[in-house]
C-alpha cells in the first residue's frame, strides 16, 4: 500500500507540471483505497468490542489516521486545482467551463448546471453561449476532411489514368455518367472514416463497457429473488444487493452519457466538416455542373443531408453493439431456459427477411422523396428570386399549382413511408413478445417437469427487455443507414462534379508588352453545348483601352468570362498578367455595409478609399444614406438603385488597384451624364485607372473614339479588331453601325463641349446628386424600402437643366428638411440597419402552438391516438401480471396446471399490444400528413399573397428555411417524436403502477423522486428550447451567405477571395456550433439526473421488496424490479422527448408566425369583376391620387389628377425620386392608394381583385427575370396560347431564329434565373411576353437600359407597330425613344411639372426643354 501511496504522490507531482486541475486516476484510486480500507475498519472495532480491549493500539491507531488521511485525500481530489501560471492564456471572451471542469464534474456533467440555472431565469441570449474548442472550430476540422477527400481524388484519378490508357477522356466520362460499369468515384464514406475513425473506435470502446454492465442487473435480479424465496438468508445479503442494483445501474448511467457525449460532439463536427466541404466544393464548381446543382439544391445537402449524417452518428456504434447484446442475452437466456431458446431465435431470423424487405422499400421511397424535395426547394427559390415579376403578370396561381403538385407526390411518398414504418413498429413490437411466449412455450411443454418460477420467468422478461433494445434500435439503424446512404450519395454526386481548370488560363507565362493574350480560343460554358466562342485571336497591350463591342447575344460578356477562367477552355491558350478586378453586367452587392462591399476584405486606406468613392461619384450618396459608407446593404442591394449597385461595383474594382480590369458594360444601369461622368473619371484616359489595362464591354457608341482598341465580336467570332479611326475607315459592318447610330451622339458631344465650363461642372454636381438616393423620408430613416419602389426611383434619368430647374440648383440643401432631420436624429441610434433581426420567441412555447397542430392533424386523430396507446400499456401490464400469477402457481403446487390457457392468453395479450401500436401508429401517420399538408399549404397561400414589401425586408434565406428546414421537421420529425413521447409516457406510467401496487411502501419515495425529476425537466426544458431556438436563428445565416456565394462565385473568384469567402461561412457554421454543442451538453446533464432519479427507483423497489420480504410473493417482486429496471430509460426518454416535441414544435410555430403575415387584397372580388374584354379603350386616369409607402410616411405622389385617353403614347420623365416608377407600381396595385383613385375605362381599380387587373396590363420590366423551367412555360405558364401564337410571338421579337436553332425548340431549357441566356435576349423574351398577351395597356419601365442601341431602336420599333392601337406608358431612360409619342409626363417631387406633347413643351423652354437640349435632342 506505501507503494501505491508513493506512485500516487509521483502521479501528482507529474500532472502539476502538465497542468492538469483535476486527475480521474487519482480520484478512483483513493476512492479504491478508502472502499478497500473499510473492510479493516469495520473488523478492527468488532474484534476490539469482542475481545473488551486493543491488542495492538500502535498499529490500531496508525490505521485510523491512515484511514482519515487517505479519505480527506479523497476529498481533496474531488476539488480542481487553479490553474499553473505557466498555463497558456484563455482569450476567449466566454470559454467553455468544461476545459477547466474537475473530474467528477466532467462525469457528471455538473459543469452545464451554470447555464441550466441561467436559462431558467431568463431566455439566453447568444452572447451566453461559450466559445468553441479549438479542435472543434471549423477551420480545423474540414481541413482534416478535405485533405483525405483529396488524397482519394488523386487516388482515384491516378488508377483511372492506369485503367484507360487506351480510352478518350469524354467515354471515360459518358461511362461515368451512364448507368454501365461505373470506374471507381473516390468514396466519400471513406474519407470520413479515415477522418474521424479514432472516435468512432473510442465510442465503441464506451459503448461495449455499458452494454456488458446492463447485463449485471438481470443476475442481480435473479439473487434478489432467490432471497426472497429463501426465508433464511440473512437480511444484510438483500440490501447488499439493492446497494450493488444502485452501484452498477450508477456506473451504467455514467458510461451511456459518456459515451453520448462523445458521439454527439463528435456528430457535429462530422456535419461541419461536410458543411466546408460542400461550401468550399460550390466555389469551384464548372457552370455545367451549376446547371445540374442548383442553388436550392446544393442548399439541400447542407441543410438535409449533413443533418442526416449527424443524425446517424449515434446509431452508428449499433452495429457493434447490437450483436454483442444479443449474442450475451441468449448466452444468460441458455443458462436459464436451455435449448428452448432456440425457437424464439429461430423466431427473429425468420423475422429478418421481412425487415429487410420493408426497409428496401422504404429506401426507395426515400431517394424519390428526396428528389421531390429538391425540385420544391428549387422551385421556391426562384419563386422568391422572381416574385415582382410573378405579382405584374399575375402568375402567382401557375407557380402555386406546380408547387403544390410536387408537393403532393412528396406527401404521397411520404405517406407510403410511413405505412411501411407502421409494419415495421408491428413487427418490432410483437418480436420481444412473441420471442418470450415462444421460448416459454416451448419450456413448459418439452418436459413436464420445466417449471416456470419467478426466478425463470422474471430474469427471462429482464433479459429479453435488455434483448427488445436492440431489437427496437435495429430498425432505426437499418433506417438511418438507408436515408444517410441516399445523401451519401447526392453528396459524393455533388463533390465528384467537374470543376473550374485553374489552369484553363495561364498567369505567368505572356508574350512581353502584353497584358492579355487569346490564341486560336474555343469555349464553351458546358461540354454537351456547342461552342460559344471560337477560334478568338486577340492581344490586348499592358495599359490599353480596349472596347468590346457586338449586338445581343454575340458573345462579350463570354469573352470576358473566358478571360476569367469561367468557361470550359476546347482548345487554344488564353494568357493573363497580374491580378484581375472585374465588374460584372449584374453588380454583385453583399448584404453588408457599403465600405464593406467597396473594401472586399481589404485594409482601409483612408484616401485610397476616398478617391474610390469620388470618382465613382459616390460620395453623394453617402451624404444621402442614413449611415452613411456604414449603412447596411440588404441582400441583392435591394436599398440602392441599380445605378448605385453598378457604381459600388465599380468601386469596389478601383479600390482594388488591380493590374487588369474586366468591365462588363458597367454603363449601361446609369443615365447617360453620369457615364460620361464615370468614363471620365474612372475609365478614361484621363480616369483614375488611366496606365492600367481595362477590357469594357459597351453599347455607348460616345466613348469608342477615345478607346485604344475596338473589338468587334459577332456570332461568337472577332468579326473586326483595330482603332476607331482604322475600323471607321475600312467601311465593315463597325462603319455602317456607327453611320446609323453616332450622329446624335457627335451633335450631343459637340454641344456639350461647347458649353462653358463652369456650367457644365455644376451640371455635373447636380446630375451626381440626382443619381443618389431618393430625398423622401423613407429614404432617410432606418427602415427598409420597397425594392422595386427605390430600385426604379432612383433610375437616373437625363439630368435636369440649370434654367429648368430655375434656383434650385443648390441640391444638397433641398435634401433634408428640418422634419427630415428631426427623423434621423431620433432614429440615429439605429441608422444604417436594414434588414431586422430575425425574431426569437422567448420562454416557454405557447400551448396555442400545440394546439394549432393537434388541429391541423384533426382532434379526433389526436384523441384516438392517445386512447389507442393507453389501450396497449394496458394490455402490456395485463401480459406481465399474468405471467406473475402463472409463476406464482408453481408454488402452490410443485407442477403447473392450465399452461394452455396460460399461453394462449399471454399470447392473446402480446399480439394485441403490436395491433394497438400499429394502430396508432397509422393515425398518427394520417394526422402528420394532414398536418403537413395544411401547414405548407397555408404558409405557400400566404407567402404568395404577401404584398411586395415583405420581400423586400426579409432575406429569402429566412423565407427558404420555413419551406426546407422547418417543413422537413414537420413532415419527418415531429411523428416519430410524438410517437416516442407517448411510448414513454405509458411506459413510465406503467411501471409506477406496478410497482405502487407490488410494493405500496414505495408511494413513500414517489412524491420527493416525482418533485426532483419535475425539477430537472422545468430547469432543462426551459434552457434545451432556448438554445434550440438560438439554434434556429444561427442556421438562416449560412444558408443566406451561402447562396450569396454561388451567385457571386464568379466575382469571388476573380478577386482571389475564395479563402476569406470560406473563414466567413466557417465563422457563421461555428456560430451555429456554438448553441448545438451546449445543447448536446444539455442533454447529457439531464441525462445524468434523471437516471439518477431511475437508478434510485431501481434501489427503493429492491429496498422495499427486502424489507417488505415476509409478506411479498417472488412473482410480485420480479414483475416488481423487472419493471423498474426498464424505468431509467423511460424516464429519460419521456423528459428528452417532451423537450425535443418543444423544441421541433417551434417549426409549426415558426410556420405559423409565416402563415399569418399580412396579405395583399385578394385576387378576384366576385361580387365585383370587370366585364369580359375590359378595358375595350385602354384610358388611365387618376383623379386627386396619392400615395405613400408606409403608414406614417410621407407621400411620394400627392394629388396626381391626369387623363390619358385609350391609344395615347405617353412618355414619363423626371429626376430620381420624383414618382415615375412609384405611378407604375400604382397602376399594378403594388402601392395601394392614400387617397383618390385610378380609373381605367372608367372603372375603379381598386374595387376589382388584382388579377383581374393585373393580367388586364402588361408591363416590360427592367430587370428581365426567367424561371428554371421551358421557353414555353417562360412565356405562358397557365398554357393559353396555341403554339402558332408563341412562334409568332417570337418571330416579332427577333427570337425566332434562336430558339429555332436549338433542338428542344420550345422545350429548351431556361436555367436558373435565365444564365443561359445575355440579358438582351432575356429582355427579348420579356417582349415575346407582352407581344403574347397583347392587352389594351402596356407599361414599358426602362425597359431598354441595359441592351445596346440596335436592339433598343428594335425594341421600339415593334411597340410602335404591334401596340399601335395600344395606351403605351414609358418610363424613358433615353429621351430620343420617346420624341415621337403624343405626349410627355414631367414629374417633379410627386407632383405635375409638365404634361403635353413633346412639341410644346420643348416650344416651352421648361423642364423638359432641359432634359432634351442635354441629350442633344432641341
Amino acid at each position: 500500500m506505501a507503494w501505491f501511496t508513493l506512485l500516487a504522490t509521483l502521479l501528482i507531482q507529474y500532472d502539476r507540471l502538465r497542468g492538469v486541475q483535476s486527475s480521474g486516476v487519482l480520484i478512483i484510486f483513493w476512492f479504491l483505497c478508502v472502499v478497500c480500507a473499510i473492510v479493516p475498519f469495520r473488523s478492527r472495532i468488532l474484534l476490539a468490542m469482542a475481545k473488551g480491549k486493543i491488542s495492538d493500539p500502535f498499529r490500531f491507531t496508525t490505521f485510523y489516521i491512515y484511514f482519515a488521511l487517505v479519505l480527506f485525500a479523497l476529498i481533496l481530489s474531488c476539488f480542481r486545482e487553479k490553474p499553473p501560471f505557466f498555463s497558456p492564456r484563455n482569450v476567449s471572451p466566454n470559454p467553455c467551463p468544461e476545459l477547466s471542469a474537475g473530474f467528477l464534474s466532467r462525469l457528471c456533467f455538473w459543469w452545464f448546471t451554470k447555464m441550466a440555472i441561467l436559462g431558467y431565469r431568463r431566455p439566453l441570449e447568444e452572447q451566453d453561449l461559450w466559445s468553441l474548442k479549438e479542435e472543434d472550430c471549423s477551420q480545423n476540422v474540414v481541413h482534416g476532411l478535405l485533405e483525405a477527400w483529396k488524397k482519394l481524388q488523386k487516388t482515384t484519378a491516378r488508377h483511372k489514368t492506369a485503367v484507360s490508357s487506351g480510352k478518350t477522356v469524354s467515354g471515360e466520362d459518358e461511362m461515368l455518367l451512364g448507368g454501365r460499369r461505373r470506374p471507381q468515384q473516390p468514396s466519400f464514406l471513406w474519407a470520413l472514416l479515415v477522418t474521424f475513425c479514432s472516435s468512432l473506435l473510442i465510442s465503441i470502446c464506451l459503448k461495449v463497457a455499458q452494454d456488458l454492465l446492463s447485463f449485471v442487473n438481470p443476475q442481480l435480479l435473479s439473487i434478489l429473488i432467490s432471497f426472497i424465496s429463501n426465508p433464511t438468508a440473512p437480511t444484510w445479503w438483500g440490501f447488499l444487493v439493492a446497494g450493488l442494483m444502485f452501484a452498477c445501474s450508477m456506473m451504467q448511467t455514467l458510461i451511456l452519457q459518456q459515451f453520448y457525449h462523445f458521439v454527439f460532439a463528435k456528430a457535429l463536427k462530422l456535419r461541419l466538416a461536410i458543411i466546408g466541404v460542400i461550401y468550399r466544393k460550390a466555389l469551384v464548381i464548372s457552370n455545367s455542373a451549376k446547371r445540374e446543382s442548383p442553388v436550392g439544391e446544393i442548399v439541400n445537402l447542407m441543410s438535409t443531408d449533413a443533418q442526416r449524417f449527424m443524425d446517424l452518428a449515434p446509431f452508428l456504434n449499433l452495429v457493434v453493439s447490437i450483436p454483442l447484446q444479443i449474442i450475451l442475452a441468449m448466452y444468460f437466456l441458455w443458462q436459464n431456459l436451455g435449448p428452448s431458446i432456440l425457437a424464439g431465435v429461430a423466431l427473429m431470423v425468420l423475422l429478418i427477411p421481412l425487415n429487410g424487405a420493408v426497409a428496401v422499400k422504404m429506401r426507395a421511397f426515400q431517394a424519390e422523396q428526396m428528389k421531390f424535395k429538391d425540385s420544391r426547394i428549387k422551385l421556391m427559390s426562384e419563386i422568391l428570386a422572381g416574385i415582382k415579376v410573378l405579382k405584374l403578370y399575375a402568375w402567382e396561381p401557375s407557380f402555386l399549382e406546380k408547387v403544390e403538385g410536387i408537393r403532393e407526390d412528396e406527401l404521397r411518398l411520404l405517406r407510403k413511408s410511413a405505412y411501411l414504418q407502421a409494419i415495421s413498429t408491428f413487427t418490432w413490437v410483437c418480436t420481444p413478445v412473441l420471442v418470450t411466449l415462444t421460448t416459454l412455450g416451448v419450456y413448459v411443454s418439452v418436459d413436464p417437469n420445466n417449471v416456470l418460477d419467478a426466478e425463470k420467468a422474471f430474469v427471462s422478461v429482464s433479459l429479453f427487455n435488455i434483448l427488445k433494445i436492440p431489437l427496437n434500435m435495429l430498425p432505426q439503424l437499418i433506417s438511418s443507414l438507408i436515408q444517410t446512404s441516399v445523401s451519401l450519395k447526392r453528396i459524393q454526386h455533388f463533390l465528384s462534379q467537374d470543376e473550374l481548370d485553374p489552369q484553363c488560363v495561364e498567369r505567368k507565362i505572356i508574350t512581353p508588352g502584353y497584358a492579355v493574350t487569346i490564341h486560336n480560343g474555343t469555349f464553351t460554358w458546358a461540354q454537351d453545348l456547342p461552342p460559344t466562342l471560337h477560334s478568338l485571336d486577340i492581344q490586348v497591350p499592358k495599359g490599353a483601352l480596349v472596347a468590346v463591342v457586338g449586338p445581343v447575344g454575340c458573345g462579350k460578356s463570354s469573352l470576358v468570362s473566358a478571360l476569367l477562367g469561367e468557361m470550359e477552355k476546347l482548345e487554344g491558350t488564353v494568357c493573363v498578367k497580374g491580378s484581375v478586378a472585374y465588374v460584372p453586367q449584374q453588380a454583385w452587392i453583399q448584404n453588408c455595409t457599403l465600405q464593406e462591399n467597396v473594401l472586399f476584405g481589404r485594409a482601409l486606406d483612408p484616401k485610397r478609399y476616398h478617391r474610390a468613392l469620388e470618382a465613382c461619384a459616390l460620395l453623394a450618396d453617402l451624404e444621402m444614406l442614413p449611415g452613411g459608407d456604414q449603412t447596411e446593404i440588404g441582400e441583392k442591394g435591394i436599398n440602392l438603385s441599380g445605378g448605385q449597385r453598378q457604381r459600388v461595383s465599380l468601386a469596389r474594382a478601383v479600390y482594388s488597384e488591380a493590374d487588369l480590369f474586366l468591365l462588363d458594360d458597367p454603363l449601361s444601369a446609369v443615365d447617360s451624364h453620369v457615364a460620361k461622368h464615370i468614363f471620365d473619371q474612372v475609365i478614361g484616359p484621363e480616369g483614375v485607372l488611366a496606365g492600367k489595362t481595362r477590357v469594357l464591354v459597351t453599347h455607348s457608341i460616345s466613348f469608342l473614339p477615345q478607346m485604344d482598341i475596338i473589338i468587334v465580336l459577332a456570332e461568337g467570332q472577332v468579326s473586326e479588331v483595330g482603332s476607331y479611326p482604322d475600323l471607321l475607315g475600312r467601311n465593315g459592318s463597325f462603319a455602317n453601325f456607327l453611320c446609323n447610330y453616332a450622329p446624335e451622339e457627335d451633335k450631343e458631344s459637340l454641344k456639350e463641349d461647347s458649353r462653358p465650363a463652369l456650367e457644365s461642372t455644376e451640371d455635373e454636381e447636380l446630375l451626381l446628386i440626382e443619381d443618389t438616393l431618393s430625398n423622401h423620408t423613407d429614404l432617410t430613416d432606418n427602415e427598409p424600402v420597397l425594392y422595386e419602389v427605390q430600385k426604379q426611383f432612383m433610375r437616373q434619368l437625363s439630368v435636369m437643366s440649370s434654367e429648368g430647374e430655375g434656383q434650385g440648383r443648390p441640391v444638397p440643401r433641398r435634401r433634408l428638411g428640418s422634419a427630415e432631420k428631426a427623423l434621423q436624429a431620433a432614429e440615429a441610434k439605429a441608422r444604417g440597419a436594414l434588414i431586422q433581426e430575425e425574431k426569437t420567441a422567448m420562454g416557454t412555447v405557447k400551448l396555442s402552438v400545440f394546439w394549432d397542430y393537434a388541429k391541423a392533424m384533426g382532434l379526433y386523430t389526436t384523441v384516438a391516438i392517445c386512447v389507442l396507446y393507453l389501450c396497449q400499456t394496458a394490455a402490456a401490464i395485463g401480459a406481465n401480471v399474468w405471467l406473475s400469477a402463472w409463476t406464482n402457481e408453481a408454488m402452490v403446487d410443485s407442477r403447473q396446471n392450465n399452461t394452455s390457457m396460460r399461453l394462449g392468453v399471454y399470447a392473446a395479450l402480446g399480439v394485441l399490444q403490436g395491433i394497438l401500436v400499429m394502430l396508432a401508429a397509422v393515425t398518427l401517420t394520417v394526422g402528420s400528413v394532414h398536418a403537413a399538408r395544411s401547414l405548407h399549404q397555408a404558409l405557400l397561400h400566404n407567402k404568395m399573397r404577401s404584398p411586395q414589401s415583405f420581400f423586400d425586408t426579409t432575406p429569402s434565406g429566412r423565407i427558404l428555411n420555413r419551406f426546407s428546414k422547418d417543413i422537413y421537421v414537420i413532415d419527418e420529425v415531429l411523428a416519430p417524436t410524438i410517437l416516442m413521447l407517448l411510448n414513454s409516457f405509458y411506459n413510465s406510467l406503467a411501471t409506477l403502477v406496478v410497482i405502487v401496487a407490488s410494493t405500496p411502501l414505495f408511494t413513500v419515495v414517489t412524491l420527493p423522486l416525482g418533485i426532483f425529476y419535475v425539477l430537472m425537466q422545468r430547469f432543462y426544458v426551459a434552457t434545451s428550447r432556448q438554445l434550440k431556438r438560438l439554434e434556429s436563428i444561427s442556421r438562416s445565416p449560412i444558408y443566406s451567405h451561402f447562396s450569396e456565394t454561388v451567385t457571386g462565385s464568379s466575382v469571388i473568384r476573380a478577386y482571389g477571395r475564395s479563402q476569406d469567402f470560406q473563414a466567413i461561412s466557417d465563422a457563421k457554421v461555428d456560430a451555429n456550433q456554438r448553441s448545438c454543442y451546449a445543447h448536446i451538453a444539455s442533454n447529457r446533464w439531464l441525462g445524468v439526473q434523471v437516471e439518477f432519479v431511475g437508478n434510485c427507483v431501481v434501489f427503493f423497489a429492491a429496498l422495499f421488496a427486502v424489507i417488505g420480504r415476509n409478506s411479498l410473493s417472488p412473482g410480485l417482486v420480479g414483475l416488481s424490479v423487472s419493471y423498474a429496471l426498464q424505468i431509467t430509460l423511460t424516464l429519460n426518454w419521456m423528459i428528452r422527448m417532451m423537450s425535443d416535441l418543444e423544441a421541433n414544435i417551434v417549426a409549426v410555430e415558426r410556420v405559423k408566425e409565416y402563415s399569418k403575415t399580412e396579405t395583399e387584397a385578394p385576387w378576384v372580388v366576385e361580387g365585383s369583376r370587370p366585364p369580359a374584354g375590359w378595358p375595350l379603350k385602354g384610358e388611365v386616369e387618376f383623379r386627386n391620387y396619392s400615395v405613400r409607402y408606409r403608414p406614417g410616411l410621407e407621400l411620394v405622389l400627392k394629388n396626381l389628377s391626369l387623363r390619358v385617353r385609350g391609344g395615347e403614347k405617353v412618355g414619363i420623365v423626371g429626376r430620381t425620386g420624383a414618382g415615375k416608377s412609384s405611378m407604375t407600381l400604382c397602376l399594378f396595385r403594388i402601392l395601394e392608394a392614400a387617397e383618390g383613385e385610378i380609373r381605367i375605362d372608367n372603372l375603379n381599380v381598386a374595387d376589382i381583385g388584382l388579377h383581374d387587373l393585373r393580367s388586364q396590363l402588361t408591363i416590360i420590366p427592367q430587370d428581365p427575370i426567367l424561371f428554371s423551367a421551358s421557353l414555353r412555360t417562360n412565356l405562358d405558364p397557365f398554357g393559353h396560347y396555341s403554339e402558332e401564337d408563341i412562334w409568332r410571338a417570337l418571330e416579332l421579337s427577333h427570337l425566332h431564329s434562336f430558339v429555332s436553332s436549338q433542338p428542344a425548340g420550345l422545350e429548351f431549357q431556361c436555367s436558373e434565373g435565365g444564365e443561359n441566356l445575355s440579358v438582351g435576349q432575356r429582355q427579348l423574351v420579356c417582349l415575346a411576353r407582352a407581344l403574347l398577351r397583347k392587352s389594351r395597356i402596356l407599361v414599358l419601365d426602362e425597359a431598354t437600359a441595359a441592351i445596346d442601341l440596335e436592339t433598343d431602336d428594335f425594341i421600339q420599333a415593334i411597340i410602335r407597330t404591334q401596340f399601335e392601337s395600344c395606351t403605351v406608358l414609358t418610363i424613358a431612360h433615353r429621351l430620343n425613344t420617346i420624341m415621337d409619342y403624343t405626349r410627355v409626363l414631367v414629374l417633379d417631387k410627386g407632383t405635375i411639372a409638365e404634361f403635353d406633347s413633346p412639341a410644346n413643351l420643348i416650344a416651352a423652354r421648361g423642364i423638359f426643354y432641359g432634359m432634351a437640349r442635354d441629350a442633344g435632342l432641341a
